[in-house]
C-alpha cells in the first residue's frame, strides 16, 4: 500500500488518541458524588466538576480537531 495516498500519518493518529484520552479524563472529572432522594451532596457543584472538567474536555476536543485538520508532511523520495 502506498503511504503517500493516506490522509493521516502516524503523528495524526497519535494526536487523535491523545485528544481522546484528554476528553475521557475530562468526563471522569465531571463525574462526581451523587445526590440521592434522602441526602443532598453539595460536592456536585464543586469547581472541579463545574469549571475544570469542561475546560479539559474542550481542550481535548480542540486537540482532536487539530489532529484531523493537520496535513501530514510530504516526504517524497523519487
Amino acid at each position: 500500500m502506498d503511504k503517500k495516498n493516506l490522509a493521516f500519518d502516524k503523528v495524526n493518529f497519535i494526536l487523535l488518541a491523545v485528544g481522546m484520552v484528554i476528553v475521557l479524563i475530562g468526563f471522569v472529572l465531571m463525574a462526581g458524588g451523587e445526590s440521592t432522594e434522602t441526602q443532598y451532596n453539595p460536592e456536585i457543584f464543586s469547581a472541579l466538576h463545574i469549571k475544570v472538567a469542561p475546560v479539559v474536555c474542550f481542550i481535548g476536543f480542540v486537540s482532536m480537531i487539530y489532529a484531523i485538520v493537520r496535513k501530514p508532511k510530504d516526504n517524497t523520495e523519487e
